[in-house]
């Protein structure tokens, strides 16, 4: 299900250099904000009343175009070399503006043979200068998959499409409030994190006791209206015939909460102690809350997993559709490359094969640690077939962050479990499998339901300066800004 997302603000610095055809720079100026806005893009430019053909080649001209970023707010810069193009005035433009937001260098591809006559560009060299001098600025940035090319070329397209996702992901993540809601599980120690060290990457921890929520959701009378709103939509999302009216109502009461929490809050995704307080002192799994929010576009990990929540948050963002937390949980009996990716009801409904319908948590239930009444309203489906992005983002108390991404696809398949899961195909799962073992990842993993690894390599690896990690690259952790998928 693809969730809200904003028109994407992005500056674009079209590089003129004044040795060089002015006609041909204003030309591809033009194609390149075409190409933009084509692809939903509010695009932040000089206009041509601004600066010489509205291109950017001198230092007035820079400080007007950092300006007009800066007022703007923009999420990302495109930077193309429309002829040769000025690098000190693209520095220049960046280092002004210090919005600090990913940045994308293309060139403009030649219009006919070379001749003595030829109107040339020379963006071929250009753009080595323009990179040249955002390395020397400490300055990173995205290289176009086809440097270069015209704007209008399907490649040209394809990059803005991917660069639009990263700082959907660079942005989101860097600003992000991120809800704890409830101490983590002592037995989970895969849930611990270090708040500090989250801050300083840039989203802020919001902590509240579980006692206050299940305080607030027991305040609320059975006949609100919002309460007695979110049961008719439960009932819409999931078959509820199975679990009691009086764990529905529970369940619609915590969702308010939450609603509520988020908007006074300015919550983006959450994280929750669902195991196993809120069934024994509240008396409802909040597994169905969660999995409709993040339908919605609220993230929701379990077990007040932060490290989960910030990568739901990362994958959502990066693909536009809503994201799970899942257990990497079982290793197919006869195909290595098969996994069970489960967890016991939390996925959001809209990656549902089969209907989904309301169930009881059987791992608590039959454990004693709640009565099977009081462990209700688990949200339970197979998955539908469909691509799958798999990563997970955790710190090391020694080297930082560092961040794991996979690619596979959810298939049929016969074996039968509880919960909410589904069987993908992930190449060359065992050594992916050996790090994750290796390198501190847990074993909770952020799934969504479309093919993004690249996306998020080049948002935690080149942006967000993470160690990254997938199947088949050679010199683990080592990123690079040749992408690997």
């Amino acid at each position: 299900m693809s969730v809200p997302t904003q028109k994407a603000k992005i500056g674009f610095i079209p590089a003129n250099r004044g040795f060089f055809s002015s006609e041909l720079a204003a030309k591809m100026r033009g194609e390149t904000i075409a190409a933009m806005e084509k692809a939903g893009i509010k695009v932040i430019v000089p206009g041509e009343d601004q600066t010489e053909v509205g291109c950017v080649q001198s230092l007035a001209e820079a400080e007007i175009c950092a300006k007009l970023f800066q007022e703007a707010g923009v999420q990302g810069i495109v930077v193309g070399a429309v002829n040769f193009g000025e690098e000190q005035s693209v520095a220049l433009t960046i280092r002004k503006a210090n919005l600090n937001v990913p940045v994308l260098i293309f060139g403009c591809q030649e219009e006919e043979v070379l001749t003595m006559q030829t109107r040339r560009r020379d963006a071929f060299c250009g753009l080595l200068s323009i990179g040249d001098v955002l390395r020397q600025i400490d300055v990173k940035y995205t290289v176009a998959q086809r440097p270069i090319c015209f704007p209008s070329d399907d490649a040209f397209a394809a990059e803005l499409d991917r660069f639009v996702r990263i700082c959907r992901v660079v942005t989101g993540v860097k600003n992000a409030r991120y809800a704890q809601i409830g101490a983590r599980p002592d037995a989970f120690w895969t849930c611990r994190y270090n708040e500090k060290q989250l801050q300083r990457l840039g989203p802020t921890a919001v902590s509240l006791d579980l006692s206050e929520a299940i305080a607030a959701a027991n305040a609320m009378a059975d006949d609100d209206a919002d309460v007695q709103k979110l049961v008719t939509a439960t009932g819409k999302t999931a078959d509820v015939s199975g679990v009691k009216a009086q764990s529905v109502l529970r369940s619609a009461k915590f969702e308010l909460f939450l609603r509520r929490f988020k908007e006074e809050n300015g919550i983006d995704a959450f994280g929750i102690q669902c195991w196993t307080s809120i069934q024994a002192n509240y008396g409802a799994c909040s597994c169905t809350a969660m999995a409709r929010l993040g339908d919605e576009g609220t993230p929701c990990a379990c077990e007040s997993d932060i490290m989960g929540t910030l990568s739901m948050h990362a994958a959502m963002l990066a693909s536009g559709n809503a994201a799970g937390l899942a257990d990497w949980n079982n290793l197919h009996n006869e195909d290595d490359e098969l996994a069970n990716i489960w967890h016991c009801g939390v996925f959001p409904p809209s990656f549902a094969q089969t209907p989904p319908k309301l169930g009881v948590q059987e791992i608590i239930a039959s454990g004693g640690a709640a009565t099977y009444e009081d462990s209700q309203c688990t949200l339970e489906f197979i998955a539908k077939p469909s691509p799958l992005t798999l990563t997970r983002v955790t710190q090391d108390p020694d080297s930082g962050w560092h961040a794991m991404m996979a690619e596979g696809k959810i298939e049929d398949n016969p074996a039968v479990t509880f919960g909410g899961y589904g069987w993908c195909r992930i190449p060359n799962l065992q050594r992916l499998y050996r790090e994750v073992l290796l390198r501190q990842f847990p074993h909770h993993v952020a799934i969504t339901q479309s093919h993004v690894a690249s996306v998020l390599w080049e948002a935690y690896g080149n942006y967000l300066g993470m160690n990254v990690y997938h199947a088949t690259q050679e010199t683990p952790g080592l990123y690079t800004t040749a992408s690997p998928f």
